[in-house]
């Protein structure tokens, strides 16, 4: 994981970029800085306080697996870690929203997709 310093971790799943951010500052840098609008973007559903997940995509479709694999990590980093299943909410980069005003790592969505998952912690390197 060579990520040190930045204000996200970089993993690679079957070879799709997936960037995770480190706390609300972070989050809004990766989501609205970092990420391109046809990436995918991922976090836990319910309102619940967790990382902002990013799997680059270049406008491709993201294969089921990937997916799966990125949205069980996306619980992983948020407080919802402890569940047996967790729901998580996906959509491209366009459709998340920063509201005029809110704290850092609140957005709004204007469309997503969900899928539920166990969440599971990144594989040792």
């Amino acid at each position: 994981m060579a990520s040190k310093g930045r204000p996200y971790r970089t993993l690679v799943i079957d070879g799709y970029e997936v960037l995770i951010g480190r706390a609300d500052e972070d989050n809004d840098h990766l989501t609205f800085r970092v990420a391109r609008p046809t990436d995918l973007w991922l976090h836990v559903g319910g309102g619940t306080p967790g990382s902002h997940v990013v799997i680059r995509s270049d406008g491709h479709e993201i294969p089921r697996p990937v997916l799966e694999r990125a949205a069980a990590l996306t619980a992983w980093y948020s407080k919802a870690r402890d569940a047996q299943n967790v729901e998580v909410h996906y959509c491209r980069v366009a459709h998340v929203h920063k509201p005029r005003g809110a704290p850092a790592g609140l957005v709004e969505l204007r469309r997503f997709q969900r899928i539920r998952v166990k969440p599971a912690p990144p594989n040792p390197s």
